[in-house]
Formats: C-alpha cells, sequence, structure tokens
C-alpha cells in the first residue's frame, strides 16, 4: 500500500481522486488550487477536488504554488511515497519532481495532444480514437515517461463530455495499477517516442465560435468538443446563443440559418448543419423544434 497525496482541481480530477479514494492506497491528504471568487457577491468556491476531499474528510491544502517550501516540507514529514496528478494546474518543480516519483494520468495516447485541453482538441479533429497514459511527470509539458496507455474509441457523435466520462474511468484504474507497481517494486516508465508528438492548447475564444467558413463536418466537430460545459457562440437576430448538439448534412444550404419546418439548418462552406439543441439568453437549453416554435425574431447570424 502507497502513502500518496493526490493534487488536482477539476471535475474530471474529482472523479479519479474519488475513485482513488476507495483503493487500498493511502491518501495522505489533497493538494488543489486556492479558491476562487465567483459571482457578484464573491463567496469562495471551492475546486471540485477540495470540495471531494471536504466531502471524505480529507485535509486539502491550497497553495498559490505546490513548489513553496512549506509544502516539501508537509510531503517528507507525512512520509509521501508518491504524488498523484491529475489536470492541477500548476507547474510542478524541482526539487519536487526529483525526490517523489510524481505519477500523472493525461487524458491522451501520448505524444500525441500534449497540454491542457487533449479531450477536446481530440474531438474537434475528428479523432476516432484516444485514450489515458499513466506517465512520471518531468520538467516538460507532458513529456515524461510513460507507464501505461489505456485506449478507447470516440463515435461520430461523442462529445467531449461523454468521452471524458470514459477517460476517467480508465485513468483511475490505471493509476491505482501504477501505485500497485511501485509497491510491487516494478514501476518502470519508458521514454515516449519522438514520432507523433502533437500538441492540445487550452481552448481560446476563436475555437468557440459559430465558423461557417469551415465545413459542416469540421463545424459538428467543433460543437461536440464543446459540450456539455464550454458551448460554441453565436449570435442571433442580434442576441447571444450557445449551441450545443449539430449534425453534419451533406445537402447543400443557403448561407446563413434557415428554418426548414421543424428543423433549423445553416449553410456552410461544405454541406450544411443541423442544429438541433441551443440556448437562448438567460434561458434553459432547448430542442431546435422547441426553439423555433417561440422565436418571433429573424433568423440572422452577427
Amino acid at each position: 500500500m502507497s502513502r500518496v497525496v493526490f493534487a488536482g482541481s477539476p471535475a474530471p480530477a474529482a472523479r479519479v481522486f474519488a475513485d482513488l479514494c476507495e483503493s487500498p492506497h493511502d491518501v495522505a491528504f489533497a493538494i488543489s488550487q486556492p479558491d476562487r471568487r465567483r459571482g457578484r457577491g464573491g463567496s469562495a468556491s471551492l475546486t471540485p477536488v477540495a470540495a471531494t476531499a471536504a466531502d471524505r474528510g480529507i485535509e486539502c491544502l491550497r497553495p498559490t504554488s505546490i513548489n513553496d517550501p512549506e509544502i516539501l516540507e508537509r510531503l517528507r514529514s507525512e512520509k509521501v511515497d508518491a504524488l498523484c496528478v491529475v489536470a492541477f494546474g500548476q507547474l510542478l518543480k524541482a526539487p519536487l519532481l526529483d525526490e517523489w516519483p510524481c505519477i500523472n494520468v493525461h487524458f491522451s495516447v501520448l505524444p500525441a495532444y500534449r497540454g491542457a485541453a487533449p479531450v477536446e482538441r481530440a474531438v474537434m479533429d475528428g479523432a476516432t480514437e484516444t485514450g489515458v497514459s499513466i506517465m512520471r511527470m518531468d520538467a516538460g509539458l507532458d513529456t515524461g515517461p510513460v507507464f501505461s496507455i489505456t485506449r478507447t474509441p470516440i463515435g461520430t457523435t461523442d462529445t467531449a463530455g461523454e468521452v471524458m466520462d470514459r477517460l476517467c474511468e480508465l485513468g483511475a484504474d490505471g493509476l491505482v495499477e501504477a501505485l500497485d507497481a511501485l509497491d510491487a517494486g516494478t514501476f518502470a516508465p519508458t521514454p515516449q517516442p519522438e514520432d507523433g508528438v502533437s500538441l492540445a492548447p487550452k481552448i481560446g475564444a476563436d475555437d468557440r465560435e459559430l465558423d461557417t467558413s469551415m465545413s459542416a463536418t469540421a463545424l459538428a466537430n467543433r460543437i461536440r468538443a464543446l459540450a456539455p460545459h464550454i458551448g460554441v457562440r453565436c449570435e442571433i437576430d442580434g442576441q447571444p446563443f450557445k449551441i450545443w448538439a449539430a449534425m453534419p448534412l451533406e445537402a447543400t444550404a443557403p448561407p446563413g440559418l434557415h428554418a426548414d419546418g421543424d428543423r433549423l439548418i445553416l449553410g456552410c462552406a461544405t454541406g450544411s448543419l443541423e442544429i438541433t439543441q441551443l440556448q437562448p439568453p438567460s434561458k434553459a437549453r432547448m430542442d431546435a423544434s422547441a426553439f423555433l416554435r417561440g422565436w418571433r425574431g429573424e433568423l440572422e447570424l452577427a
């Protein structure tokens, strides 16, 4: 049984953390990003990992830097065997990386999609497969040696959220297997290949736009890559909307947005797109048919 510390922040990390807590390994404490002020009242909001730790009665430190000497001393005093890292959000440096095996769950088949948004970028690219890599971290960006890779297909209609659900389960299993190997003295990750390297930068504002100069297939991939949490933005009749689901059509359509009975069709550079779910300002998400029944404005994109 390894004595470990878990470092992570967002919801996928919290899911892996919860599964790790159910394993035979001993979680000494957790580390997450500092609380953030949200909303007009400025109330503090715990990260999902910090909230999960609180629910389980596990101490969670929230330092401005995980590399602070105080954190290193705490790790030493707790006689920690390893640090488990999932989407933590801070850069780990020496001597932290040198003194403990820092085992990372990365949501891609490395060396592909190194970076902050591997799942979104894979779906956006129309990839048909992805996976989880369990690696020992080094000073580079997801460049450390890999212990194991578990693959999963990406369906043509899968959203990034659906893919992430599968990857979290696979990642938790892979992390526990790595800790088991660490206990047994068989944890021996191997260097990543030099071929096949690609990057997965953070999703930016341009990635969120409903860009009709793209093909229908590429735009549909963008929409499912940003579902269910980010959304693709557009303006209809001057009002801000989010697009949550769409399907590409082979048939062409005139440029712009059109109603075809109870269907909402968007003309693209190649092919056309049927928008099936969208969200008007200050309202819940709705099917396109429900939107069209109640819409009294123009179907004009800004």
